[in-house]
């Protein structure tokens, strides 16, 4: 397939007209980037905010003129209130003449709400035969919240529990590498795309889609577009639980998945060391402040294993995320050491539940997957009987 060009895309926005002004798109400066990936269309508008409410059929208008453009499989018009940045390679979403409109949204925007620099929409987000949806959080980056959400995804699985994984690190997706994944996700129907699966569980990632050393320099609607779309057009299926794999911090990204997905919990990852615990603090208060319960916390990194010795050191301080959780009243889910296994099995593509499922550190994991579980199943949350899970 011959790549599209943007001076062709942009051509083709010349015959899109913007009724109040009765110039072009391209005439009026509205076009901010164009950026275009085997197939598939991205545009970014520049819009007046006063009028963002009224220019949804006219975003519309731009990416039905491109979907009809030879070679296009996809076109998606993004609007934003500030100048951007060309935008990145957009989203495989297959499906020449796929309707991108899932409904009405506030604000008429298809990744966010025009004149906000915030996350744009309040509509709620719905995934159909996702029994519960899971958050693995921290404040800060580096406490090693992918391998335990990957793990922990895998230790609901080995008890039983039907589960899914959502890598939601737009910017700094892990899964590919930590689940062995090189394939691309592929779509029966053009327009929902089907899980990849990766030892018992359904999993997803922008890390499918481009490549591992292409930067993803996306301002916060296309982020949250991108992440809507990951959960509403996968085919997820029947699922017990979907663990996703929160992006560190507490910006746009975990704002929209906090405020709009139906979460049923968060699970806040920490290392002992104060300067951690400060930031997980801030995480923690987030989902509180949005009214979403919290699980409990996991002191990752907790000591050292020595794997030659079997020495023990606590590098990090010790016990830190023990004492935060009974300061905050949450449960204390667990310590998980800082060990080469853990770290080798990840960077390898096999993590350590899936690949030594008897150790010791396998089944830590799958303990506080049990005490996840026995949380998520508890008649309060309406949840079914839960699989026997045998705590070691």
């Amino acid at each position: 397939m011959a790549e599209i060009s943007e001076s062709a895309v942009r051509r083709v926005l010349e015959t899109v007209i913007d009724p109040t002004t009765g110039k072009s798109v391209i005439a009026a400066g509205m076009v901010s980037g164009i950026a275009t990936r085997a197939g598939h269309v991205a545009i970014t508008l520049d819009v007046d905010p006063a009028r963002g409410a009224t220019l949804e059929p006219l975003r519309q208008a731009c990416e039905q003129a491109v979907r009809a453009m030879p070679e296009v499989l996809s076109a998606t018009a993004v609007m934003t209130a500030e100048r951007a940045a060309p935008p990145p390679p957009p989203t495989p979403r297959g499906g020449h003449g796929h309707s991108h409109d899932h409904g009405p949204r506030p604000g008429g925007s298809a990744g966010g709400q025009p004149g906000a620099k915030t996350t744009g929409g309040n509509s709620r987000i719905d995934v159909p035969g996702v029994k519960h949806i899971i958050a693995v959080a921290s404040g800060k980056g580096g406490v090693g919240k992918s391998t335990t959400a990957v793990n922990l995804a895998l230790g609901l699985a080995a008890n039983g529990v039907a589960t899914g994984l959502l890598d939601a690190d737009i910017y700094g997706p892990s899964m590919p590498r930590m689940l062995g994944v090189k394939e691309k996700p592929e779509s029966a129907d053009g327009k929902m795309l089907k899980p990849i699966e990766r030892h018992g569980l359904r999993t997803m990632s922008i890390g499918y889609i481009v490549a591992e050393d292409t930067p993803m320099i996306w301002r916060g609607p296309m982020v949250s577009s991108a992440l809507e779309q990951m959960l509403r057009d996968v085919q997820w299926g029947e699922l017990d639980v979907l663990v996703v794999d929160m992006p560190p911090g507490t910006g746009d990204a975990q704002l929209t998945l906090a405020q709009r997905v139906p979460l049923s919990g968060a699970v806040i990852v920490s290392t002992p060391q104060d300067i951690a615990l400060i930031d997980a603090r801030k995480g923690l208060a987030m989902f509180r402040k949005v009214a979403v319960p919290v699980l409990g916390i996991v002191e990752n990194m907790s000591y050292f294993l020595c794997p030659k010795c079997g020495e023990r050191s606590e590098i990090f301080g010790h016990g830190g995320a023990r004492e935060e959780a009974d300061k905050l009243g949450v449960p204390f889910l667990g310590e998980i050491p800082l060990h080469l296994d853990i770290r080798t099995t990840s960077d390898n593509g096999t993590p350590i539940v899936a690949s030594q499922p008897d150790s010791a550190h396998a089944k830590a994991y799958k303990n506080i997957a049990g005490r996840v579980w026995k949380q998520l199943s508890a008649p309060q949350r309406g949840g079914r009987p839960a699989p026997k899970i045998v705590m070691s």
